[in-house]
């Protein structure tokens, strides 16, 4: 990505440290009276994307048009099973799918379908409503395993993100404070594909805090 990409978006967040870096698409979620009805729709493409891009708008409720959702950083949108954009986010796609491609031992990138399944695959079981947290698929894994960028579960069951030294708790404003680690084995968040793209050199954009 370069690098303008990077930092365009944290000036706003003097003034606004819970808008986040991202936003991202998952279908249309509310009903004709823009009311949130549904987790997703039923759709394999998950992306995260720019905030700003060719001076595009799009309402944040508008029936029959997918719903933006808003992310605090890229590990976050990983997290929840979203890929970066083959548009907005042209460089950084390129560089998750040459990472997951090169983790498969793919002769050839994988295709934005193949990444999508790949995705659809790892991130809910069966269910339905607005709050899926229940279906979340969550795999186990050491810490020394995984890559800087991973969203794991701590003792206390709370979303961290792991360092590579620390994990720091999430909060909407940013990553908290480094807490203790009581064990080296965790529950992890972020799709294994995802994590394969990571440790595989994929970059995540990530929120000033996680370096503080």
């Amino acid at each position: 990505m370069p690098r303008r990409n990077r930092v365009d978006p944290w000036g706003d967040l003097v003034a606004n440290p819970a808008r986040g870096l991202f936003t991202g698409n998952r279908g249309c979620v509310v009903d004709d009276h823009e009311q949130v009805v549904r987790h997703h729709q039923t759709n394999l493409l998950w992306i995260t994307c720019l905030l700003e891009f060719r001076g595009w708008r799009v309402d944040l409720a508008r029936p029959h048009r997918w719903t933006p959702i808003f992310f605090l950083d890229e590990a976050v949108a990983l997290a929840a099973g979203h890929r970066p954009c083959g548009e907005c986010r042209r460089a950084a796609y390129a560089a998750y799918r040459d990472a997951v491609s090169a983790a498969a031992g793919a002769h050839k990138p994988l295709t934005a379908t193949e990444l999508n399944r790949r995705l659809a695959d790892e991130r809910l079981r069966p269910g339905r409503g607005i709050d899926r947290a229940a279906d979340r698929k969550l795999w186990r894994s050491t810490l020394g395993e995984l890559p800087s960028g991973t969203v794991v579960l701590n003792a206390e069951r709370r979303p961290c993100l792991w360092t590579g030294e620390a994990l720091r708790p999430f909060a909407f404003e940013g990553w908290g404070p480094p807490v203790p680690i009581a064990s080296d084995t965790v529950e992890v968040l972020t799709p294994p594909t995802s994590v394969a793209a990571m440790a595989h050199g994929f970059e995540p954009v990530l929120h000033l805090s996680a370096f503080a």
